[in-house]
C-alpha cells in the first residue's frame, strides 16, 4: 500500500550519498597531487591520464546511478558475456608487459591512440554484479548452503581467476579470490565450506609450487623472507620503497620536493608503489590520511549495505568492499615488505586509467543501492 501522497518526489528518485561523493572527490584530488609530483620525472603524462580517467569514471558512475543496480543486474548474461570476451581477447590481441625479473603478463589490449585497456579491471565490476545475482538467486531459493550450489559458486569464481592466471596476472586472480570469500561469507555460506576450502588449498600447495607458479613468483616468495638477500634484484623495489617511506618521517619532505621521487628511486612509483611517494613527501601523517580516506570509504560502503532494502544490493556493496579492502591490504603489504610483490594497485590512488574508471563504476553501483534505499522509504 502507498501513503496518501504516494508519488515519489522526483528530486529523491536519484538521491545518493553526498558524503560518499565528497569522499571520492577528496581521494581523487589527493591521488592527482601525488601523480603530479611523479610526472616531474616522467615523459608519460600520468597526471593527465589520471584526470581524464577520473572524469570518465564519474560520468560512468552517474550513469550507473541513474540506471539503477536492479536494472543493471537483470542484464547479467550480457555483462558476463562481454567481460569474458574481453578477457579472452587478450590471448589473441593482448599486449605483454615483460619485466626483468621474469614477469610476462599479457593482460592489456591496445586501443587506437596508444591507449591500453585492462579487461580484468572491468571483470571485477562485472563479477560484483554476476556473483551478487548468483548469491541472491540461491538465497531466495533457500539453496545457499547446498553442496551443489556452493560448488557452482566456486566454479563461477574460478572463471575470472583462471583467465587472470593464464594472462599472467595472478595479482588480479588473488583479488577475485578474496572477493569470492568476502561475498560468500556475507551471504551466509556455512563455515564448514570455508574449512574444506582451506584444507584443499593447503593440500594443493606442493602441486601449485611445482607446476603452477612461475620461477619469478617462487623467487619473490623466497625473497620475501629476507629481501636483503637479493637487494639489487627481487628485493630491490621493496627495499627502496621502505627507504622512501622512512625518509619522510612524520611530516614528509614536502609535496613535489621528494628527492627520491624526483630521481625515480622506486620502480613503478606511479602505480604499484605510489604509497612510497606518500611516505616520502607527506610523511607518516600523509600515510595516515590516505589510509583513513580509504577506510572511511569502506565503512560508508558497509553502512549502505546494512541499510539496503534487498540482499542483492547488500551483496553488490560487499563485492565493491572486497576489491577495496583486498587491494589495500596487498598493496600496503607490498610497499612495507610485509607481503610479496604481486602487481596489485592501491585503489583510487595508483595510476591506471582502466582501474580508476572501473572503480568509479563500482562506486556508482554502491550509490545506486543507496538511492534505491531512499526511494523505498517513500513506499509504505
Amino acid at each position: 500500500m502507498f501513503k496518501k501522497s504516494s508519488k515519489i518526489n522526483s528530486n529523491k528518485l536519484y538521491k545518493s550519498d553526498i558524503f560518499l561523493w565528497v569522499l571520492s572527490a577528496l581521494i581523487s584530488l589527493y591521488s592527482l597531487l601525488l601523480l603530479m609530483s611523479v610526472s616531474r620525472v616522467s615523459s608519460f603524462g600520468y597526471f593527465k591520464t589520471h584526470l581524464i580517467s577520473i572524469c570518465l569514471g564519474y560520468i560512468g558512475a552517474f550513469t550507473v546511478v541513474k540506471l539503477g543496480y536492479i536494472k543493471i543486474s537483470k542484464c547479467w548474461p550480457l555483462i558476463a558475456f562481454f567481460c569474458i570476451l574481453f578477457m579472452i581477447s587478450t590471448f589473441f590481441l593482448g599486449t605483454s608487459v615483460v619485466g626483468n625479473s621474469g614477469v610476462d603478463a599479457k593482460a592489456w589490449v591496445k586501443l587506437p591512440g596508444n591507449v591500453t585497456f585492462q579487461p580484468s579491471e572491468l571483470m571485477k565490476i562485472g563479477f560484483m554484479v554476476t556473483f551478487s545475482v548468483h548469491l541472491n538467486f540461491l538465497k531466495n531459493e533457500n539453496r545457499l548452503n547446498k553442496f551443489k550450489s556452493v560448488l557452482l559458486l566456486g566454479l563461477h569464481a574460478l572463471i575470472p581467476m583462471g583467465l587472470s592466471h593464464f594472462q599472467g596476472d595472478d595479482g588480479a586472480a588473488v583479488i577475485f579470490f578474496f572477493m569470492f570469500l568476502i561475498m560468500c561469507y556475507i551471504a551466509g555460506i556455512n563455515l564448514r565450506y570455508f574449512i574444506i576450502l582451506f584444507f584443499l588449498i593447503a593440500a594443493s600447495l606442493p602441486y601449485v609450487w611445482n607446476h603452477v607458479l612461475a620461477q619469478y613468483q617462487k623467487q619473490r616468495l623466497l625473497c620475501q623472507l629476507n629481501p636483503e638477500v637479493d637487494p639489487l634484484g627481487m628485493g630491490f623495489q621493496q627495499i627502496q620503497s621502505k627507504i622512501s617511506i622512512g625518509s619522510g618521517k612524520i611530516l614528509g619532505l614536502g609535496l613535489f620536493n621528494g628527492p627520491r621521487v624526483c630521481s625515480g628511486s622506486v620502480p613503478i612509483q606511479h602505480s604499484d608503489f605510489v604509497f612510497s611517494v606518500v611516505g616520502e613527501e607527506l610523511g607518516f601523517i600523509g600515510c595516515l590520511i590516505a589510509i583513513l580516506l580509504l577506510m572511511l570509504l569502506v565503512f560508508k560502503t558497509i553502512k549502505i549495505s546494512n541499510t539496503s532494502k534487498d540482499s542483492l544490493g547488500s551483496f553488490i556493496c560487499f563485492g565493491f568492499l572486497g576489491i577495496i579492502v583486498s587491494q589495500m591490504i596487498f598493496n600496503l603489504g607490498m610497499c612495507l615488505s610485509l607481503l610479496p610483490v604481486m602487481g596489485v594497485t592501491l585503489p583510487f590512488f595508483s595510476a591506471g586509467g582502466t582501474s580508476i574508471a572501473c572503480l568509479y563504476l563500482g562506486l556508482g553501483l554502491v550509490q545506486s543501492v543507496c538511492k534505491n534505499r531512499e526511494n523505498l522509504k517513500n513506499i509504505n
